[in-house]
């Protein structure tokens, strides 16, 4: 046992300061040795989940020797046995998984305690210096000991303020993907309420004096959980660090691919390698046009609906049309049919969308995706708000026919994704997301695979600081809203910044490609005026004036 990093530990949450850490998975010591080597507060290794056994476990507990590292070790359940193993092998503390009661809490202290204040048995191994100091480890590993449990189930909710009374716990972790299993979205990291959940949990054990920690998702995710008041944050698992980096530098050069729970690369997910620069019948025959919010025509759809279009055929767009329709309190838009899809993105305020009679009531960022010929209208449903949504159509020359055929109204489950065969939504919250570059976060909202027929695709982009796409083309026009934060657009060497709304026009055969060099996130919304969301990665220097490959 290490006192003396215990105790700076222990200063810096005193201190209110932010404590890093990381989550052990992978068996070479040589990852502790980095982090001890980084001065990292403190490691988790892992003895629940994986492949470590108890020699691969102490070699990494030897690797945090004579350094301010703590070294806990994560026990597959709460256990007498395993907990005075590991703490007689010289983990600092020990990290007890699905804790789910004071009472629990209670026993786990016990069993990392020696008597008279616990049940733990006194052992010749690493922490008594194998039987030469019994009477100094024994009189100093009570007062010192981490009990840190985990809080990843929905029934632990109302137990918290009572755990947090327990003596001898002074930190807690979350499981936010456990905790969202137990409330019914298995699979997902927080699913939806889940994050707010965790963080009224976290200002209960913070008001009673307690700490709180987590593993953070992206660098971004760190800043954001340190400013919510998480102190012991961890940089994320050995195995997930490295991925992240491998991904990273694949998608940098068009190779990066999902991994199918299989083990085996997802092929589909593959990207071709860079083409030195894009074929001769790409060549451009338009300019890039970069639109800002107030400077495209604008059309008076009904009483109190207003649209902007910022991509169409004013700029010579080509079979795609964008823009921003604005719902006055209370406005309607009478229904009506298309003869093209339309993508509908509420941005602000609240909007009911009804498709022959199925009534969709959307959240902020949700996406409704109408085909073709289905009778349609919107409504702003509040009397003090404007609802603001991004449209796409996939047209340049959009119309429509009013209908006035009665459908019975029939209210759409809130989570709703859709009616089969028919017109399709994507809940923001619960909506599936992959990278599609460094710091990248994607969602496909429509394309010919989830919605065969249709004659456009899009969906949404979060980029992270440092976050960008590789230079690339199209074989159609493409439509890119700034919706949140600043974007760089870089168009063969010329370079915009972007925020607001502004929408970038991007013709067929332009070499361009995003990058966030801010400091904080920002979030797109692209459209394509064709069905399959495909990019050809080009070799960098095209996007250069340099080597801009039309000169």
């Amino acid at each position: 046992m290490k006192i003396a990093a215990i105790q700076r530990l222990r200063r810096k949450l005193a201190q209110d300061l932010p404590v890093w850490g990381m989550w052990v998975t992978l068996e070479s010591p040589s990852v502790t040795e980095m982090a001890v080597a980084l001065d990292l507060d403190w490691i988790v290794i892992d003895a629940e989940h994986g492949h470590l056994d108890w020699k691969e476990i102490v070699d990494h507990l030897r690797a945090t020797v004579r350094s301010e590292t703590v070294a806990l070790v994560r026990i597959a359940e709460l256990n007498a046995g395993l907990i005075k193993r590991a703490l007689d092998i010289g983990a600092d503390g020990i990290v007890v998984p699905w804790v789910e009661s004071a009472e629990q809490l209670r026993q786990a202290v016990a069993f990392a305690r020696y008597p008279l204040e616990g049940l733990r048995g006194i052992g010749a191994e690493r922490a008594t210096g194998w039987g030469q100091s019994f009477a100094e480890h024994a009189a100093e590993a009570n007062e010192h000991v981490l009990v840190v449990p985990i809080i990843e189930t929905v029934r632990t909710v109302r137990q918290v303020p009572l755990m947090c009374r327990v003596d001898g716990v002074e930190l807690f972790f979350f499981g936010p993907a456990d905790f969202s299993s137990t409330a019914g979205y298995r699979g997902q990291w927080e699913g939806p309420g889940v994050a707010e959940q965790i963080l009224q949990m976290k200002d209960t054990i913070r008001a009673a004096g307690k700490h709180c920690g987590l593993i953070a998702t992206s660098i971004d995710n760190q800043r954001e959980r340190q400013a919510q008041g998480f102190r012991a944050i961890g940089l994320g698992m050995d195995a997930g660090l490295l991925l992240r980096s491998l991904k990273g530098a694949l998608s940098a050069v068009g190779q990066d691919r999902a991994i199918r729970a299989s083990l085996t690369p997802d092929m589909k997910s593959a990207v071709t390698p860079p083409l030195s620069r894009p074929a001769e019948n790409f060549r451009p025959d338009r300019p890039e046009v970069m639109n800002a919010i107030g400077s495209g025509p604008q059309t008076e759809l009904a009483r109190g609906v207003s649209f902007e279009c910022l991509v169409g055929s004013h700029n010579q767009a080509r079979r795609l049309t964008t823009g921003m329709v604005t719902f006055a309190p209370g406005a309607t838009l009478p229904q009506h049919t298309h003869t093209f899809t339309e993508s509908i993105t509420l941005l602000r305020g609240s909007l009911v969308v009804d498709v022959e009679g199925r009534s969709y009531s959307l959240k902020k960022m949700d996406n409704l995706v109408i085909p073709a010929g289905l009778v349609h209208q919107a409504r702003n449903p509040t009397a003090s708000e404007p609802a603001v949504l991004h449209v796409a159509l996939a047209t340049d020359a959009p119309t429509r026919t009013l209908v006035d055929t009665f459908f019975p109204r029939r209210r759409m489950p809130d989570d709703s994704t859709g009616f089969p065969g028919r017109e399709r939504c994507n809940r923001f919250l619960t909506a599936k997301r992959f990278p599609a570059g460094p710091n990248t976060e994607f969602i496909d909202c429509f394309n010919e695979i989830l919605m065969p027929g249709i004659e456009m695709s899009g969906g949404y982009g979060l980029f992270q600081p440092g976050g960008r796409l590789p230079a690339h083309v199209h074989d159609f026009d493409e439509s890119i809203c700034i919706i949140s934060g600043v974007a760089t657009c870089v168009v063969e060497g010329r370079r915009y910044s972007m925020t607001d709304g502004a929408t970038a026009l991007q013709p067929r055969g332009r070499v361009h490609y995003f990058i966030n060099d801010s400091n904080g996130p920002m979030e797109m919304l692209w459209v394509y005026a064709g069905p399959k969301p495909e990019r050809i990665v080009v070799d960098e220097r095209c996007a250069t004036v340099e080597g801009d490959p039309w000169k």
